[in-house]
């Protein structure tokens, strides 16, 4: 029997494409005749009619092996807060979670799953950073850039590899799932950074997979305020981590140069985006 599997989908006001998504999930998951599943649509304080739409859909497509609920946030909380809502109240051994517009399609979670078949890895993260000619449409020449300057810092800030740490397309076991999410905290921007951060500081084995990609119109961030929210909350990532671990020769060395190194990239990038705005303000 193959291993079952939960999907986690955030959803702010997206009546309008959760059906095509939810439906080609639920294809996918049924074709799979012997792995029992879950889709969780965490509801995050929408306004139109996602949580009815979701809850028509889920009547109509569930069934013995296939189960869906809808998970209700307080209000309005982030993507961070319901990626963590429904990690937490996922049950089968597996739990990805993906975005609503499935700008990764659903069908490459198979290559999550082959790389930790029989793998000491408890996590597998699709990435768009390992080979770029698989992005079908890209991103407006901004975000992209943007996107690359924020890996960058995260690799030299928090210490992380991986050459895509924002891509909505993540594998967790179920114990990786509960014991990251368990003290996960962030939000809103910076929670994937978070998330991979805790996973590697608690010895989870992490495996980047190149998936397929498409940029899809309706994104909730605005390519500003994102780059800066992300910026802001990769330094309380790591300055968090570093009262509880990082003490001694270690934490003088981070206080004495990436700290340091962190608030000139910050001071440099906002100037440059300020830049940017006043000679290509079509662009953001």
């Amino acid at each position: 029997m193959q291993s079952s599997l939960s999907v986690v989908i955030p959803a702010y006001n997206e009546q309008a494409r959760i059906p095509a998504s939810l439906e080609r999930v639920a294809a996918y998951l049924l074709s799979a005749p012997e792995r029992p599943s879950e889709i969780l649509i965490v509801n995050d304080g929408s306004t139109d009619r996602t949580v009815e739409v979701c809850r028509d859909l889920a009547t109509r497509l569930a069934g013995d092996r296939l189960h869906i609920r809808v998970l209700d946030n307080p209000g309005y909380r982030g993507k961070g807060y319901s990626v963590r809502h429904g990690m937490t109240a996922a049950q089968y051994e597996w739990v990805l979670f993906t975005d609503a517009d499935l700008s990764a399609p659903i069908e490459e979670c198979d290559k999550l799953l082959a790389a930790v078949d029989g793998s000491t890895h408890q996590v597998a993260i699709g990435s768009r950073g390992l080979d770029r000619s698989l992005i079908g449409v890209r991103q407006p020449f901004f975000r992209e850039a943007m996107g690359r300057v924020f890996n960058l810092a995260v690799r030299v800030v928090a210490g992380l590899p991986f050459a895509d740490t924002q891509c909505g397309f993540k594998l967790f076991s179920l114990r990786a799932a509960r014991e990251i999410f368990a003290v996960q905290t962030l939000d809103r921007f910076g929670f994937d950074v978070e998330t991979l951060y805790l996973a590697r500081k608690l010895g989870f084995g992490i495996a980047e997979v190149t998936v397929r990609w498409n940029d899809v119109e309706g994104t909730k961030v605005q390519a500003l305020g994102g780059a800066a929210g992300n910026m802001i909350a990769v330094h309380n990532v790591v300055a968090a981590s570093a009262t509880v671990g990082l003490v001694g020769r270690e934490g003088a060395l981070i206080r004495k140069t990436i700290w340091p190194m962190f608030y000139y990239t910050i001071a440099a990038g906002l100037l440059g985006l300020l830049f940017c705005y006043v000679l290509f303000p079509h662009v953001f």
